[in-house]
């Protein structure tokens, strides 16, 4: 029987039109399909503009982790969207053929007002505000967020605005175009505007192999110059930045153009250039050379340090952090990472193994991995695992088998064991460098502890900035690995409690997270800075 291929997609009107269309062409290659509809943090903070909430991921963050999670084959987005780093594992699978990519204002009234000094028109988007301004620079911008229909509605009811803009795309694919429409053709467009995507996993090749086949080349290109551009600037929902490629069919050349300005409109650098079609590798790095040549980068890093946008921490994380989960900090909050600690695996002797109890704790992940370099699935026959955290959980029932129990902490694991009457005996796969809890708490409770170090911690401390105000705390081995380098005077974000019993041996200020995972402390450390 074919796989029936579960497509993500948020749950606004909009992108169940564009997940639809997706399905639809599925459809008419023989492919089964069903939509799995994934609420995001964009869809429900409608009140923040997209440049304050410092999220470039915010609309495809949630669909990523539906995706990598297996609960969905592929997500479908507005490419316009997407970060141009991809998270580890999923890839572009398609693009389909690009619609109107132009922007449009929705008059609240008469067009009178283009030349009147005063002026007030709305958006959420940093771009379109800039570019605006650019053009009328006496005019005001008001925020406006919300679906395509909200926004309508905003604009209705509002007695000051003089119109809102919108994606032309948008209005056209609901069948919503207001009469009183006006295009904006001097307007650049965001990178990719326009432009469906599906993304998948990287490993699903009976997906990847699916969606090959409605993809639209010609745009397909386009919008990768576009993306490529961005990428080499570095820009994302927090620079103003529009591009636009297209193919002429008359050369067969592909036409770009682009421009970055100030938050504000006060300045702009503008590029054109254009290139054969099949020859357009190096277009878009010529493009962005030309605007890095002429001040660019200076320019985005003005805005970010105005007056406008003050940095209001900086933070180190003593584990490296993948750019995603970066993305979940507040742009007004700074962040660098390295990891404190290292491991090495030692090859455990099969021997070890068949002396193993029947009763097995693994306290970390990497306490899971070092039993894997050693054995495959097949040899290891666990009766029982005992587990700390939800995230060993679901690597040991991924790649080993079923978990007894998990707990939030070593003690309330050592707890949960002395409980069980008929558990005499258990072997505890660790590290050399480990802290006394669990075991301590099994031996006064009459449960003999029989220990596999199954890897070795070695401390990698690193000497962070002085005007770095929090540290992130995975593990107490990354407390003592900091503290070789480094002073207390911080504020030490820990990811349980077992990390912040020693944090609080040094540390005045000590927060935990709520779950014992990396979003966690993310989330904690936004809320801790936003008081």
């Amino acid at each position: 029987m074919q796989k029936i291929i579960r497509i993500g997609t948020r749950d606004s009107q909009l992108a169940l039109w564009q997940a639809n269309k997706v399905r639809k062409e599925l459809a008419g290659l023989g492919y089964e399909s069903v939509l799995v509809p994934i609420k995001s943090s964009g869809d429900i903070n409608l009140d923040t503009p997209l440049y304050e909430m410092g999220i470039t991921g915010i609309f495809t963050k949630s669909l990523d982790i539906a995706l990598l999670e297996g609960k969905i084959d592929i997500a479908v987005h507005s490419l316009k969207d997407v970060p141009t780093a991809l998270p580890k594992g999923i890839v572009q699978a398609a693009v389909l053929k690009r619609g109107n990519y132009n922007d449009v204002l929705v008059l609240n009234g008469t067009e009178e007002f283009f030349g009147e000094e005063q002026g007030l028109i709305a958006t959420g988007s940093l771009r379109r505000k800039a570019m605006w301004l650019d053009r009328y620079p006496t005019h005001k911008v008001a925020p406006l967020r919300g679906n395509v229909q909200t926004r309508l509605e905003k604009l209705e009811t509002s007695k000051t605005w003089n119109g809102a803009v919108f994606a032309a795309a948008g209005l056209e694919r609901l069948g919503i175009t207001p009469e009183d429409t006006v295009d904006l053709p001097w307007m650049l467009p965001a990178p990719a505007q326009g432009a469906i995507m599906i993304a998948a996993l990287e490993k699903d090749d009976f997906t990847l192999d699916a969606c090959e086949q409605i993809n639209h080349h010609e745009t397909s290109v386009c919008v990768g110059v576009e993306r490529e551009f961005l990428r080499l600037l570095e820009g994302g929902c927090t620079a103003p930045i529009g591009a636009l490629a297209y193919v002429d069919a008359r050369t067969d050349e592909v036409n770009f153009k682009a421009v970055l300005l100030k938050k504000d409109g006060s300045k702009k650098i503008r590029v054109a250039k254009t290139a054969k079609f099949g020859s357009h590798k190096f277009l878009a790095k010529d493009c962005a050379d030309y605007v890095i040549n002429r001040g660019g980068k200076e320019m985005m890093a003005a805005d970010e340090v105005s007056a406008k946008d003050p940095r209001i921490a900086a933070v180190y994380s003593t584990k490296k952090l993948s750019e995603l989960q970066k993305e979940t900090l507040s742009s007004a909050i700074g962040i660098e990472d390295s990891d404190f600690i290292k491991m090495r695996f030692n090859r455990i002797p099969a021997k070890v193994m068949k002396q193993v109890h029947e009763n097995v704790i693994i306290t970390s992940q990497n306490g899971v991995e070092a039993i894997l370099n050693s054995f495959a699935k097949e040899e290891i026959t666990f009766k029982n695992i005992f587990c700390v955290g939800r995230r060993t959980k679901k690597l040991i029932e991924n790649r080993i088998g079923k978990v007894t129990h998990a707990a939030k902490s070593a003690l309330a694991l050592a707890e949960y064991i002395s409980k069980q009457t008929a558990i005499k005996q258990v072997s505890y796969f660790c590290s050399d460098v480990r802290l006394d809890v669990l075991p301590t708490y099994l031996q006064a409770h009459e449960v003999t502890v029989h220990e596999v170090e199954a890897y070795k911690t070695m401390l990698n401390p690193i000497k962070i900035k002085a005007a770095v105000s929090g540290v992130l705390f995975f593990s107490p081995s990354g407390i003592e690995s900091y503290l070789e380098e480094n002073a207390t005077d911080k504020v030490a974000f820990c990811i349980g409690e077992t990390t912040a019993v020693v944090a609080r041996k040094y540390f005045d200020k000590v927060e935990v997270a709520n779950m014992p995972d990396v979003e966690c402390v993310l989330e904690l450390v936004n809320t801790y800075y936003s008081k």
